[in-house]
């Protein structure tokens, strides 16, 4: 039985302390397959269609299902607060079911005691086909003490659950590098953040992030690969999965001073790659790519959605491509090699501020399973006040293969078109150099038996001709 798309969890907004400017202004969807695109008009006094303002930190960022602009403030007088402590927390813009407009539904707190807070990522964490609230924070000024929190909704109120505490390294402790509070003239303000990706293609999104030994003395930054593994402590049993720290990553150890660490498919194989973005010795900034190397032969899914655009008007009888857009929803429903359903999901270009540096593409990790996709649930933003869900739906999905998909027209979900390219596996390849070995194996077999026939034939002419000349005497 196939699972249809569901209502996703709400969306949020990092946010500290009510004032009347700078005024935030938000356009969001809550249906799992409908993201939006859109920032409704401000009014002419600039202030918001629905009544609340909120206080933006900085730097703030807007997830997954939300986006985010800001309107002119109406009051000329308007002066920011003092730079007292407040508590950053998170407001949930639900629309309503009835005309599509938005309403403030849930303000949430961010994790008890935590100091300071970082960039909210969107992920499908756990491998259920909804997306979870990744927050990394940390609990001191200084990031001394650092963790990575999932957000569980439960009732009125956000219920942290760790999935990550432990940055101790033999007789050092890591932490997450804090933002700095005052910036020099085109020196990086990067607030702590976790760019994530399927690695390893097992089904469940790992992360790149960067630390610094916290230890005195010591000047120590670089990226580390947290992968998503089973829970195997109390903490996290409620989610079931946590991040582990790989320390031993030879690659990345070697590139010290690390700023920026991402993924990208550089070869376009289907196995997510790395980047690295560090300072060298003048301050100057260096790139370095990192090629993938896991052997295991695991499955993925690639999914691009364009626009659907033209840049004027399109000429008749021509189907237009566009560029890949902020937004859509991808999800997919299959079995795993066990017998089991599983799906999964994923949103394409969900934040753009701050190097988020995000794929442009979807891949999902199938791991082992050699199984078409059942569905593939594929999603675009609707307009404002929008109540027809735009999605579309695809069946029996080849994996290790890419599909494009061109939402053309977007009003027109059944005249969407999609286009499948296949990427071989090593496992093709090692198919053809068996099958070319049997066929060797057995073509050896029939020389040898031809061999002995023909040697016996010979044998048995002698033979015969041998007993004809007795017989003539």
């Amino acid at each position: 039985m196939a699972l249809e798309p569901s209502f996703c969890d709400p969306c949020y907004l990092p946010v500290s302390h009510l004032q009347s400017t700078p005024t935030l202004h938000v356009c969001c969807q809550l249906l799992l397959l409908s993201l939006p695109h859109c920032l409704m008009p401000c009014q002419s006094d600039g202030n918001l269609p629905f009544k609340f303002a909120v206080q933006i930190v900085s730097p703030h960022i807007v997830l997954s299902c939300c986006i985010v602009s800001y309107c002119p403030s109406g009051s000329a007088d308007s002066k920011q607060p003092s730079p007292t402590r407040v508590s950053p927390g998170f407001l949930t813009i639900m629309p309503t079911a009835a005309d599509g407009n938005f309403i403030r539904s849930l303000l949430g707190k961010a994790p008890e005691n935590a100091m300071k807070v970082g960039q909210s990522a969107f992920v499908d964490f756990d491998g259920d086909g909804s997306q979870d609230h990744l927050l990394p924070v940390c609990m001191d000024d200084a990031c001394g003490k650092s963790a990575i929190y999932l957000a569980k909704t439960g009732g009125t109120e956000l219920h942290w659950v760790p999935v990550l505490l432990d940055f101790s390294r033999k007789d050092s402790v890591w932490g997450f590098v804090p933002p700095q509070d005052s910036s020099t003239l085109g020196e990086l303000q990067i607030p702590i953040t976790l760019h994530l990706g399927d690695y390893n293609l097992d089904g469940f999104p790992d992360a790149l992030v960067i630390l610094r030994n916290t230890s005195s003395g010591s000047t120590q930054q670089q990226a580390f690969l947290l992968e998503n593994v089973a829970c195997n402590n109390a903490s996290c049993r409620e989610v079931g999965r946590m991040f582990r720290v790989l320390w031993e990553q030879s690659d990345l150890s070697a590139i010290p001073r690390a700023v920026v660490a991402t993924f990208f498919d550089i070869y376009e194989d289907g196995i997510l790659d790395m980047i690295v973005l560090s300072k060298g010795e003048k301050e100057d900034l260096v790139i370095h790519a990192l090629k993938n190397n896991y052997e295991a032969d695991a499955y993925f899914v690639k999914v691009i959605v364009l626009s659907g655009l033209c840049s004027n008007d399109c000429p008749e009888k021509v189907k237009p491509f566009g560029v890949n857009q902020p937004g859509p929803y991808v999800m997919y429903t299959s079995v795993d090699s066990n017998g089991y359903l599983k799906n999964a999901s994923a949103g394409q270009l969900s934040q753009s501020a701050h190097l988020a540096l995000q794929l442009p593409y979807t891949v999902l990790g199938l791991g082992r399973s050699a199984n078409f996709l059942d569905h593939l649930f594929v999603g675009i933003p609707r307009p404002p006040g929008g109540k027809d869900v735009r999605k579309q739906e695809w069946t029996a999905i080849i994996p290790n293969s890419q599909l494009i998909v061109i939402p053309y027209p977007q009003s027109d979900p059944r005249s969407w078109s999609a286009k499948l390219y296949l990427t071989p596996s090593n496992i093709v390849l090692l198919t053809a150099i068996a099958l070319i070995g049997v066929c060797v194996f057995i073509l050896v077999i029939i020389g040898i038996l031809h061999w002995q026939e023909k040697k016996a034939d010979d044998r048995e002419k002698r033979q015969e001709a041998h007993r004809f000349h007795f017989d003539a005497m």
